[in-house]
């Protein structure tokens, strides 16, 4: 598409353009608290390497213990009122940090609950969503949307990022939490005003059985599919290298580089606006080679530069830093911009929710073990060493990519092979 279509869609599509302010907005607060919430642990509450390590790894717990079943509850029910639902609880408790500071009853192990709390609100949130996408946006218009997105997420993102040290010395670490608050309000207001109304879902038994029937289908669909099978090994083993790292990046940058915590903020944001380079790019490169090609160069190789951040220094050294998270950055998101377009039209609408949580549990369910592990590395060896280790592992999760039929092709498909029974026998997806 040219860029004046692109344009257009934001233009002419008004409930797309809410649900795209809402993740925007979404976004840039949440990347003011992953600046703000492991400095409130750090300067705040002198919380160790290791603490801060498992509050990075509580945001994404809740992948792991209720991911699966999050996924057959919102085929369940309507998307949008789950989206609201989660937006709300977000919102109210971010606002609950400053609020008990104030009183004197801010501690860790509160942190550690509301980041418990939050992720579970997200894992409902990003499900409803994925799922949600396609109701609202036709089968042709699904790649620029995901692309707007992904890239418009990632400024954001950066945005958040960058202010994160402004906010922090405005207000205090703190009261900066209430810009993350006030972003889920907004983006609760403007889902809240999409008009398009949302199809009632097909009431099934609430009986465990049968819950527990939806989930196991959910999960034979992924084990059957070679295509979803190998990006949700891929997106595992990745988020654990690159959760491992980033869970303890903001700790190497104050402690071991000597960056003072106000530019910590800053220098995340440059290295993080690679990633609205490879929104950018992830289209035009997948046309030029093939999806599953641009996919590859992509994750593997951008990622290979990675390895630049654990030579970070003071002064010109941080540069290295910018350029490997740069790097690291622009594969990550153009990658998600290839996979989301195929991943919603290789799967049924009535599906993707099961689908998604299905390979979300294993995508994110190795978060927390990621930033777990960061956090014992840093506090077993010195924490350069904890990350070169973790940030050598991004480039080898792509390994998964290149010895699996990805490696082998040019394009994604767009539907599952009719030979496979095993895979169309639930997975056909409906025409267009």
């Amino acid at each position: 598409m040219s860029d004046g279509i692109r344009v257009g869609l934001l233009r002419r599509h008004r409930d797309f353009r809410l649900l795209w302010c809402g993740e925007v907005t979404g976004k840039f607060g949440s990347s003011v608290r992953a600046v703000a919430m492991p400095l409130i642990a750090l300067s705040t509450l002198h919380a160790s390497t290791w603490e801060v390590g498992l509050l990075s790894a509580s945001a994404w717990l809740p992948w792991l213990l209720i991911g699966l079943p999050a996924g057959a509850w919102v085929d369940r029910m309507r998307r949008r009122p789950v989206m609201l639902s989660s937006a709300a609880v977000s919102f109210l408790l971010f606002a609950l940090i400053p609020v008990t500071s104030w009183s004197g009853h801010l501690s860790v192990a509160l942190l550690v609950a509301i980041a418990l709390l939050t992720g579970t609100a997200a894992v409902f949130f990003q499900t409803a969503y994925t799922a949600y996408l396609p109701s609202i946006l036709d089968p042709e218009d699904q790649p620029e949307g995901n692309a707007k997105l992904h890239g418009s997420a990632s400024a954001a993102q950066i945005g958040g990022l960058g202010s994160a040290g402004l906010i922090v010395q405005a207000v205090g670490v703190v009261n900066a939490m209430f810009a993350n608050a006030a972003t889920f309000l907004v983006s609760f207001l403007c889902i809240a005003s999409i008009r398009r109304s949302e199809p009632r879902r097909e009431r099934k038994a609430d009986r465990p059985a049968a819950l527990l029937s939806e989930v196991g289908e959910g999960l034979r669909l992924v084990a059957r599919d070679p295509w979803i099978r190998t990006l949700m090994l891929f997106g595992a083993s990745s988020n654990l290298a690159l959760m491992g790292y980033q869970s303890i990046q903001v700790v190497f940058l104050v402690d071991t580089v000597g960056l003072a915590p106000g530019a910590v903020g800053g220098l995340i944001a440059v290295s993080s606006t690679g990633g609205v380079a490879g929104a950018f790019v992830a289209r035009r490169l997948a046309d030029r080679v093939g999806t599953a090609r641009a996919m590859l160069m992509f994750e593997l190789g951008f990622a290979l530069f990675a390895l630049l951040i654990p030579t970070a220094s003071e002064g010109v050294g941080l540069v290295l830093f910018a350029a490997g998270g740069f790097c690291v950055a622009a594969g990550v998101v153009a990658g998600n911009v290839i996979k989301s377009s195929f991943q919603q039209r290789y799967c049924p609408p009535e599906l993707l929710g099961r689908i998604t949580a299905s390979t979300a549990f294993l995508n994110f369910g190795t978060m927390p073990l990621g930033a777990l592990l960061g956090g014992w590395l840093g506090t077993a060896f010195d924490l350069r060493t904890a990350m070169w280790i973790t940030t050598a592992g991004v480039p080898l999760a792509a390994l998964v990519l290149l010895f699996s039929p990805i490696g082998r092709t040019r394009d994604l498909p767009t539907a599952p092979d009719a030979t496979d029974t095993s895979a169309t026998a639930h997975s056909q997806p409906s025409p267009s």
